[in-house]
């Protein structure tokens, strides 16, 4: 054989045993797109995983559907379900199921399938199977009595007591094929709009392919890889060489950064509405801030506009609450706009008087302690701006910055005045009122509750266990807008502002839609020309 024969041969061998989704060269169709994923992504178990994590599921929206999705109000509408019916008694649920939906490996979806995956979800210790009981340890109770399939496309789920969690908690259960489960986890199979090919740990990469019978229409790009890059440098380089295709709300990039990138004339920035919130929690229970004026006082002090502006470049919107504003529930309650002087007004009613008007305060023989995450390069950005506008007003402020799981426990423990953090996902629906604000979810020596504000109001309560219970919405608006009425009025939070979901792209990306969720849905729609 020639040299140049043999040449040939090898190239030809090395192609074969490529996956397609893994196949780059040139700029042509059918090089793999690359996708930048800023956390590494622990599994791909679809549903199995001992946590929910964000970067995982990430992943799992390009491989598989739900039962049910959020819609652009955050409601919860069917995806695999093309209806769904509750009971009058709300203890019912009927879910009929779109016709000519197939897994990846031509199988057609039907209700034994769903039956399937729900029943080892609510049967299960995994992660996303927590929210289907109630109650602690062995006195933990199930919510669901049980999951019938009557006929081929229709699912019933009967749950043991009233409940307004069902379709919200169905949201991140991935529907998978009878009988899969041992193999999803090295092989995720699903209905999704793309095919696993591969997974390496070690490299942090995935690669997938289009999956051309998929029921909602095939995606636009043949081949897609996902690259794990949580360093800002090493994705800078990366997105400027060309090498990544784009980078969907890229954490690890300072609003400098993406600045400096939007001046590449090789690269796009696109900004769209968050609905992730930024907010400090104040410890209700620590003195100084047992006072509700001293809360308000800081609520005033703190230049939301300026801090939008000039540290975010303007990536983020001013919250009001700690429900996004294209929520059915939002509503902005009592707001608090920069005001250095009803500040000062506040402290002196709350008995902080400062006598010669140049701080500190008296009686803030200590100065109030602010916790954040030393891993937040931005958060500490932000706490030093925070720091100084409290000081003007007479508040004297410590920075703490402990690594981040010691946060989480300094959090849970009530070991901080001032704790600054961002919620993801969670607060798009407002059961998460309960979550952060009642009496029963305040953290204890042996529960790690999510009131860690430590927020107690009789009133409260009884609004939040009706609004959590009530299904009809004109009620709900109802409740919720007085909920928010009382919290904002208390501010066991202060919501900063909603982060802007920031898209980096080359320029021959097209169709880059991103809703408010930041949801990777949209990946479908992309193309390149």
């Amino acid at each position: 054989m020639s040299k140049g024969k043999l040449i040939l041969l090898v190239v030809f061998l090395a192609l074969l045993i490529i996956p397609p989704g893994c196949r780059r060269g040139g700029s042509g169709s059918n090089e793999a797109f690359v996708i930048a994923l800023g956390d590494n992504v622990r599994t791909i178990d679809p549903i199995g995983a001992t946590s929910v994590e964000a970067a995982s599921e990430r992943v799992r929206v390009l491989m598989f559907n739900s039962l049910v999705k959020k819609n652009e109000k955050f409601d919860y509408v069917g995806e695999l379900a093309s209806d769904i019916k509750r009971s009058d008694d709300g203890l019912t649920y009927t879910f009929t199921l779109h016709d000519g939906v197939k897994f990846h490996d031509g199988r057609a979806l039907s209700s034994a399938d769903v039956k399937y995956t729900l029943d080892l979800v609510f049967t299960s210790n995994f992660g996303k199977s927590a929210s289907f009981f109630e109650g602690e340890s062995a006195n933990k109770r199930s919510l669901i009595k049980s999951v019938e399939a009557p006929d081929a496309r229709t699912i019933v789920v009967t749950l043991t007591k009233t409940w307004v969690g069902l379709l919200s908690n169905l949201v991140p259960v991935a529907i998978i094929p009878n009988d899969s489960y041992e193999s999803q986890k090295t092989h995720p199979l699903g209905t999704g709009p793309f095919k696993f090919i591969r997974y390496d740990n070690a490299q942090q990469v995935c690669d997938v392919e289009a999956f051309n019978e998929y029921w909602e229409g095939a995606p636009k790009l043949p081949a897609v890889r996902v690259r794990v890059i949580s360093d800002m440098n090493a994705l800078q380089a990366e997105l400027q060489s060309g090498r990544v295709d784009i980078a969907p709300m890229p954490t690890s990039l300072s609003p400098d950064a993406v600045k400096r990138l939007e001046q590449d004339p090789n690269l796009q920035v696109k900004s769209f509405q968050g609905s992730n919130v930024v907010l400090l929690t104040l410890n209700t229970s620590a003195p100084p801030l047992d006072n509700v004026k001293v809360r308000q006082a800081i609520a005033h002090a703190i230049d939301r506009e300026s801090l939008i502006k000039n540290l975010l470049a303007g990536f983020g919107k001013m919250a009001h609450s700690i429900i996004p504003e294209e929520s059915w529930s939002y509503s902005p309650g009592q707001t608090y706009a920069y005001d250095p002087a009803a500040s000062k007004r506040l402290l002196d009613e709350a008995g902080f008087p400062d006598p010669d008007g140049d701080g500190p305060r008296m009686r803030f023989d200590k100065p109030v302690v602010y916790k954040l995450s030393g891993s937040s390069i931005a958060g500490r950005q932000y706490a030093g701006v925070i720091q100084n506008s409290l000081k003007e007003v007479g508040i004297p402020v410590e920075i703490q910055t402990p690594e981040q799981n010691t946060f989480l426990d300094e959090l849970r423990r009530g070991n901080f005045q001032i704790g600054y953090s961002q919620w993801v996902g969670g607060n798009q629906d407002p059961i998460f009122y309960k979550d952060l604000f009642a009496t029963s979810e305040i953290p204890t020596q042996t529960r790690a509750a999510r009131n860690r504000s430590r927020y107690s109001n009789k009133e409260l309560d009884a609004l939040l266990e009706e609004a959590v219970n009530t299904f009809d919405r004109t009620r709900g608006k109802e409740l919720y807008t007085r909920i928010q009425e009382i919290v904002s009025r208390d501010v066991p939070v202060f919501p900063l502002w909603y982060q802007s979901n920031i898209v980096i792209a080359k320029k021959n990306v097209q169709n880059i839609q991103v809703d408010a969720s930041g949801d990777w849905g949209f990946v479908r729609n992309l193309s390149r020309n």
